[in-house]
């Protein structure tokens, strides 16, 4: 949410990860907000200088997750080098195994194995560090990382069963058949006019609610600007440290074969 505007809204289903957020953004910003739960359905009002930006609610997560993971960058700094050159080559490969390989898997609800290769390498770098006054932080930071990557792909799962989107839209249509063989033969060209502004306004409200339901694909379509940027800067750091070092991946974010 941002300044801008005064909002009102109502009906709007969240669920129970989406009630904490959006307390949390309220809290922060101290907007004076009114949340009242009644059968999962929670009725918002509020009058306040915000704007609702959809986009952003979705990529906190991410912005989270991207700040951990340049978190991580950072504190390594203060490793010793083979562990500092360790942990920023893994930061690298993680970015890039979310942007280009479980980003895309998001605008279906699913996930991706390939950062988890990377994050397993983060705890393995930090065994050598135990004992160390920066293993305490490179911890915090890569626990923070963990729950955010957790939180937006809890986002990315659907809420609505994928059956039930395929019932209505089967009633739609036994609808909309059921009401063309009753028009008149004759006649009947507003009949017609009318049945198909209401079949055409049906559908694209199902189409609204299955990519708003998706927001890393269709309509919203949230986009990894955050984590590139975090694998940008990482890059920069990994290079300038380690000029004549190679990274352990490709630009796909999977592991070098030797």
């Amino acid at each position: 949410m941002r300044m801008g505007q005064y909002l009102h809204a109502e009906g709007v289903d969240v669920s129970e990860v989406a009630l904490a957020q959006a307390r949390r953004s309220a809290s922060e910003r101290g907007v004076d907000e009114r949340l009242v739960l009644i059968d999962r359905n929670v009725y918002v009002s509020a009058w306040c200088p915000v704007r609702l930006d959809v986009n952003d609610y979705y990529a906190e997560p991410e912005m989270g997750e991207a700040r951990a993971l340049d978190q991580l960058v950072e504190t390594a700094e203060y490793a010793p080098e083979a562990q500092r050159a360790r942990i920023q080559a893994d930061a690298v490969c993680y970015a890039r195994a979310v942007r280009t390989q479980e980003w895309p898997a998001m605008a279906d609800g699913n996930g991706s194995s390939a950062p988890s290769v990377w994050s397993t390498d983060f705890r393995a770098a930090f065994r050598d560090l135990q004992g160390q006054p920066v293993f305490g932080m490179l911890i915090a930071a890569d626990n923070k990382r963990s729950d955010e990557r957790e939180e937006r792909l809890t986002q990315a799962t659907a809420s609505i069963p994928s059956a039930i989107l395929w019932f209505l839209l089967a009633t739609l249509t036994i609808t909309v058949i059921g009401l063309g063989i009753c028009l008149p033969r004759k006649n009947n060209r507003g009949q017609v006019i009318t049945l198909v502004v209401i079949t055409a306004l049906l559908t694209t409200t199902l189409c609204i609610i299955r990519d708003v339901d998706r927001p890393f694909g269709g309509i919203i379509n949230v986009e990894p600007i955050a984590i590139t940027e975090a694998g940008r800067q990482a890059t920069r750091d990994f290079t300038a440290n380690h000029p004549a070092a190679e990274l352990p991946c490709d630009d796909q974010g999977n592991r070098r074969t030797i």
